[in-house]
């Protein structure tokens, strides 16, 4: 018999694909003089920020249970639009969406754990005509290690997942209410989280919808759960409720990362720190017992790459099973793991870590996925003037407010950036243009 998920691992994987290097580094960037530096704003942006997620989360619920397949947008996309969008969505899954994301957790809990072993960060092993940094080293490790652990099957890689997440929720946990049991040890930040006139100009400013991209960054991963829809117990109970509670879960406890986090530090004392974790952990208990936190922190972002893990082969599967030149691709073991597509996405994750930087890559991976997102939400239109529902299907709450909202906060966040930072478009076009080059090749294969 053919295992599967269950429904606290589906959870898991929401939890996990959200809380990752993004909370932890946006804020930094946020308080400086061209971000948002306004408490009152930060909070808002973080709270809107949710709402969009929570929109996504309830219409995605509808889409996944009334399509039934694995492989997330691709597999959405392919059906309610054209097989071309939908092949294009899937490679961009899995060069932005999953194998850049996994590459880039992994190089973040590579720069969290060497300090506590008291390694510089920037030491590098000279090979003659390169010298590589030890960080990136721990990094192909850790992607080595935890995609191991999942091509040994369904069963393995689920306790895995529930054991991380759990030790990420604990951390954060932790995290929210040491700051005021030793209050005592350090001096507060003593900024006014009250709203003024300036923290209106600020919501209405064209930083504030640039913030978004950068926000809905650190959000991504809500439609997790969408991925294994095909390898969920229960999809029509699961699945809804994996997405519902997952986002609810992950929005409550980034408006409290993000108030703990400005109550602790200045602005001065966050602005440009990408480890924000360790900046409030070495300043509330000392940078002996912060070391402590840095190796939590290091266990937390390989949460994250083990839920990528989970994800990300599954849409690699669905494309295999349907274009002969990724036909290698669609094989699983008898426990149920994709291992061929869990190899070919560690292969890519590890040539990422090599030749890339997270920071290249933040603004990039939020804007690309919140398009796809977009696009996919629109669809929930299409299948209710097809009344394409079964008997499995889930009904998204309050339609058509929740799909409209998502529609219109997400083109005015894409529009604003796009203005701003047209370069990042630029970016997407020359990734989106080998994605349609190789369906057409494929397409060809096929016939």
């Amino acid at each position: 018999m053919k295992q599967k998920y269950t429904r606290s691992v589906a959870i898991n994987m929401v939890i996990a694909n959200m809380i990752g290097t993004g909370i932890f580094t946006s804020l930094g960037f946020q308080v400086l003089d061209n971000g948002i530096p306004d408490p009152f704003a930060i909070l808002t942006i973080w709270l809107l920020g949710g709402v969009i997620s929570l929109c996504g989360a309830t219409v995605y619920g509808e889409i996944a249970t009334t399509i039934n397949k694995s492989g997330g947008e691709y597999a959405f996309l392919s059906q309610l639009y054209h097989p071309l969008l939908g092949f294009v969505s899937g490679w961009i899954s899995l060069i932005v969406g999953f194998s850049a994301a996994i590459a880039s957790l992994s190089l973040a809990a590579g720069e969290y754990f060497l300090p506590i072993l008291g390694v510089d960060t920037s030491v590098g092993l000279d090979f003659g005509l390169f010298v590589l940094p030890i960080a990136k080293i721990v990094a192909a490790c850790i992607i080595l290690s935890v995609a191991l652990i999942h091509f040994y099957g369904v069963k393995y890689g689920g306790m895995f997942q529930n054991i991380m997440t759990t030790v990420k929720l604990v951390l954060v946990a932790v995290f929210l209410i040491v700051p005021f049991i030793f209050i005592g040890n350090y001096e507060p930040s003593g900024i006014s989280f009250a709203p003024s006139e300036k923290s209106f100009d600020t919501i209405f400013s064209l930083p504030f919808a640039g913030a978004m991209v950068w926000v809905m960054f650190a959000y991504s991963g809500w439609n997790a759960s969408t991925y294994i829809v095909g390898s969920l117990e229960n999809p029509k109970k699961n699945l809804p409720f994996s997405l519902i509670v997952g986002t609810l879960i992950v929005t409550v406890l980034y408006m409290l990362l993000n108030f703990v986090f400005m109550f602790v530090g200045t602005f001065d004392e966050l602005a440009l720190q990408v480890d924000l974790g360790n900046v409030v952990a070495n300043k509330v208990l000392g940078s002996s017992v912060g070391l402590i936190f840095s190796f939590v922190f290091s266990l937390a972002l390989v949460s994250g790459v083990s839920a990528m893990f989970i994800a990300g082969p599954r849409v690699a599967q669905e494309i295999g099973k349907d274009y002969n030149m990724f036909k290698f691709l669609g094989s699983q073991s008898i426990g149920g793991a994709p291992q061929k597509a869990i190899g070919f996405l560690a292969v890519i994750s590890l040539s990422l870590v090599f030749f890339l930087s997270f920071s290249d890559l933040i603004e990039y991976i939020g804007l690309t996925l919140s398009i796809f997102s977009l696009l996919t939400v629109v669809g929930v239109f299409i299948i209710r003037k097809k009344k394409l529902h079964t008997e499995n299907s889930v009904k998204a709450w309050a339609y058509p407010i929740t799909p409209i909202l998502f529609i219109l906060l997400t083109l005015w966040m894409i529009s604003f950036f796009a203005y701003s930072k047209p370069i990042v478009l630029l970016w997407f076009v020359i990734t989106v243009i080998p994605g349609i080059i190789l369906y057409f090749i494929s397409k060809y294969e096929k016939k």
